[in-house]
Formats: structure tokens, C-alpha cells, sequence
């Protein structure tokens, strides 16, 4: 999901959590906190009930938490929108720096959890019974909530990227839909030419798209061995992504609207933003949030860089966790069990989401799901295809909830300057070496 320019964690306060992080990770291999309960205990707590609250805005889990309440009647589920990725982290990170306002249950997504499981800020569900899901959830998703040996979280959705395109728009100008970025770039033109209010896309700067784009690129900018990192954003990926990109900017191609504002679903909603590059869970927040664009809307794969690749990468794809300081370990872990192995999947996948859990992306009827939103699109054979073309050996930094928070302050300025991207990316570099070094990080270019 999106990002902003918010300031993620600054100052000692950070610099101690981090420090202490890496102190956990060398010491015990895991790096999360011991939950230590056992599946009797999760059980035990269940059956008392109690109340926890979960911070999370992913959408679909409004009618999971319903459904959990009225199974378990004497258990009261608190579901808070404490703001979208950042905005969220930044308030979890200012509640465990607190000491009080901690939740039970968290909404991470895969960048950012290992930044919290190295400063001991989450708790290690192996013991809980995490340990006997091994299997159950599509190895990405699954290796993303490790850190050493311990399981930080469970995984809640999976983000292979595809192209939202609406379908009206583009038959209305006779423009075919791109496959490749450069045909992105010409679709954008044709477009713009046509009618002057309708863009190809909308973006103002933002990490996770541009790390998705470099990554399905073949970018490798970030390496990460234990404590030694290396961030580098001159290799050919991320320079594909570069040019590209500056393309669509110095050519006004992009509507200067950032995602998630009320002026973007407007633009979504109107037809004056064509398309979308977003994860697989995004159906369920364009049937919520672009009303209007029921039938009108579509999904394809990603524009390629090569003509004729299948390549692709992920954007997004996150996670539930319990922090380390919650006092309800037990009963918001059978929260998590609930939501993200049990009754709760299926729940989550009726509303649109797109589920890490096996045993619903392997099932012919979820690939023949029709979308009619998508005017019938049976659009999880396009997600599931583009699953199976991820390009491998992804690494991101181990403090990359805190690059993302720069990103506006370094590339961002190519979107509202005369800096360029490949300038940006250099700055985005050297402040992630200088802040990666300040972390006790070995970090080099």
C-alpha cells in the first residue's frame, strides 16, 4: 500500500530501539519477543474472553471481527484505524516508546516487519501454534514473517502486482492498454492528447511503487547480510525505472494527486485516472472506495520492460502481529488464528481480498472467481499468474519503514523540481547509508 512523506522515527528514542534490535537479532538468532504461551493457553484465554484492539485498515477485516464477536460473544474486539502503513507505524512506535496505547494486534506489512521484530517490538508466535502452519501460507508470505527463527506474524495477504485499468476510458480514445512500460508512456500521451483532464496514471512520489517497478525491473539495490548492508541504485533496473519514470513527469502524464486522498478516488471514480499498478489486494478498496467505476474498471498484468517478459514483483502484502508490550498475547493471538488460518480467510475472500493461505489459492473455484466489479473478470487467474512470476532474491533493508518515510524528501523532488530521478535516487542512497550506519548497520554503496 501507499506510502507518505510523514517522518517514520527520529531522533535517540529510534536509535536505542534499533541499537537494542540488533543486540536481540546477534543474541538470539530471532529477534522478537517469546510469547511463550502455548496452544492450551490461547485456548484457555479464548474461553474467558476478554477484550483486545487490533489496529489495521485493511477493509475486509470489519466483517471478520463481526463474525469472531459473534462466535465468541464474551470476547470484545476494539478495530482501529490508527492510519495507513507509516502513519500507523509511526503511532505504534510513539506507544511503545510510551509505554501505554500499545494494541494487541497490528497491521504490518512485510517491508516494514522486520524493522519491528529486530527491536524486539514483536512477539515470537512459534509456541503459540504459528509453528504448526508451516505450509499453509505461499512461501513468500510465509518466509516474510520470519526473522531468524522466530515467527513474528501471520501473513494476511499476498501483493503480486497487475495493472487496474479502466476499460471505458481507454475505449472511448481507442487506446489499447499497454504491455510494455514504454508502451505506459505512449498510452499516457495518446491519452492526455485526447483530452487534457484524463491522465494515465496518478503519483506524487511514492516508495513501495518505485521499489516494485525496480524490482520487477531486476534492480537489486538492496543486499543484506546479517549486519552488513549495501544500498545501490545504479544498477539496470533501477535505472529502467529511472528513465522511465522521468519520462512521465517531465511529459505532465501523471495527475500530481496523491493515492488514498479523497481528490485521488475522485479522479478514480471520474475517469481522469486511467489506470493503477497496485497489488492483488486491491479489488475489495476500489469496489469501497471508486463506487462509480463498477463495471468500467478491468485488470491486467503489469507492463513489461521487455517485450514479450512475464516478470513481476510485489507491491505491498502484509501481516497481523501482536507487539511485544500487549497484555492479551493469548486471546489476540486466537484473534489472529481466527482471521488468518481459520473461518476468517474465507470471510476475507468473499469481500475480494487476496489471501496468502494455500488452500484458497491453490482452489479451482477461487481461480474462477468473477469479479463483477471487474464486469466479470475472472481477475484472480491475472493475480495468481503474476504470483508465479515474481522475480526472485528480493532483499529490503532491515530499516526500510524508515527509508520509505525519506523518500519524498530525496526522490520525491523529482516529481515537484528540476532534480531529476536519478539524482533522487542517489540522495534516497546516501541518506539510507548515513542512516543505516547511525543504526549500528554496516552500510555500503
Amino acid at each position: 500500500m501507499m506510502t507518505t512523506a510523514r517522518p517514520f522515527i527520529r531522533g535517540a528514542g529510534l536509535a536505542c530501539v534499533l541499537l537494542l534490535g540488533l543486540t536481540a537479532c546477534g543474541s538470539s538468532g530471532g529477534g522478537a519477543s517469546d510469547g511463550g504461551a502455548s496452544p492450551d493457553d490461547v485456548r484457555a484465554a479464548l474461553a474467558e474472553g476478554g477484550e483486545i484492539t487490533v489496529w489495521a485498515w485493511e477493509p475486509t477485516l470489519e466483517q471478520v471481527v463481526e463474525d469472531f464477536e459473534a462466535e465468541y460473544p464474551n470476547v470484545k474486539v476494539n478495530l482501529v484505524n490508527a492510519g495507513v502503513n507509516t502513519t500507523e507505524y509511526t503511532a505504534l512506535q510513539n506507544a511503545i516508546s510510551a509505554g501505554s496505547g500499545v494494541p494487541d494486534v497490528v497491521h504490518i506489512e512485510y517491508y516494514a516487519l522486520s524493522q519491528f521484530a529486530i527491536s524486539d517490538s514483536l512477539t515470537d508466535l512459534t509456541s503459540m501454534g504459528a509453528a504448526d502452519l508451516e505450509g499453509a501460507y505461499a512461501p513468500r508470505p510465509w518466509a516474510a514473517v520470519h526473522q531468524g527463527e522466530g515467527i513474528h506474524g501471520l501473513p494476511m495477504d499476498f501483493g503480486p502486482i497487475a495493472l487496474y485499468y479502466n476499460q471505458d476510458v481507454f475505449d472511448e480514445h481507442g487506446i489499447e492498454v499497454p504491455t510494455t512500460w514504454q508502451e505506459y508512456v505512449e498510452a499516457g500521451r495518446a491519452l492526455h492528447e485526447a483530452d487534457p483532464d484524463v491522465y494515465i496514471g496518478a503519483d506524487t512520489g511514492d516508495a513501495p511503487l518505485s521499489t516494485s517497478m525496480i524490482w520487477q525491473a531486476g534492480g537489486r539495490p538492496y543486499t543484506v547480510e546479517g549486519t552488513e548492508v549495501t544500498v545501490d541504485f545504479t544498477d539496470a533496473g533501477s535505472t529502467a525505472f529511472a528513465e522511465t519514470w522521468q519520462q512521465l513527469v517531465d511529459d505532465d502524464l501523471l495527475a500530481p494527486i496523491t493515492a488514498w486522498s479523497d481528490e485521488w478516488y475522485q479522479g478514480l471514480n471520474d475517469g481522469s485516472i486511467a489506470t493503477l499498478v497496485m497489488g492483488a489486494w486491491m479489488p475489495p478498496n476500489l469496489e469501497s472506495g471508486v463506487p462509480d467505476g463498477a463495471g468500467s474498471w478491468r485488470v491486467a498484468p503489469a507492463p513489461q520492460w521487455e517485450e514479450g517478459a512475464n516478470a513481476s514483483a510485489e507491491m505491498g502484502g502484509s501481516s497481523l502481529a501482536i507487539p511485544s508490550a500487549s497484555d492479551n498475547k493469548e486471546l489476540a493471538y486466537a484473534f489472529l488464528d481466527y482471521a488468518l488460518a481459520g473461518d476468517g480467510v474465507q470471510t476475507r475472500v468473499d469481500a475480494g481480498a487476496f489471501p496468502a493461505a494455500t488452500a484458497i489459492l491453490d482452489s479451482e473455484e477461487f481461480l474462477a472467481t468473477e469479479f463483477a466489479y471487474f464486469g466479470g473478470q475472472r481477475a484472480n487467474e491475472i493475480f495468481a499468474e503474476s504470483a508465479a512470476n515474481i522475480r526472485e532474491d528480493w532483499s529490503w533493508l532491515p530499516y526500510q519503514a524508515y527509508a520509505n518515510s525519506i523518500f519524498n524528501d530525496t526522490v520525491g523532488q523529482a516529481y515537484v523540481s528540476h532534480t531529476t530521478f536519478a539524482e533522487g535516487l542517489a540522495a534516497w542512497q546516501a541518506e539510507s547509508i548515513e542512516y543505516g550506519g547511525q543504526q549500528g548497520f554496516d552500510v555500503r554503496d
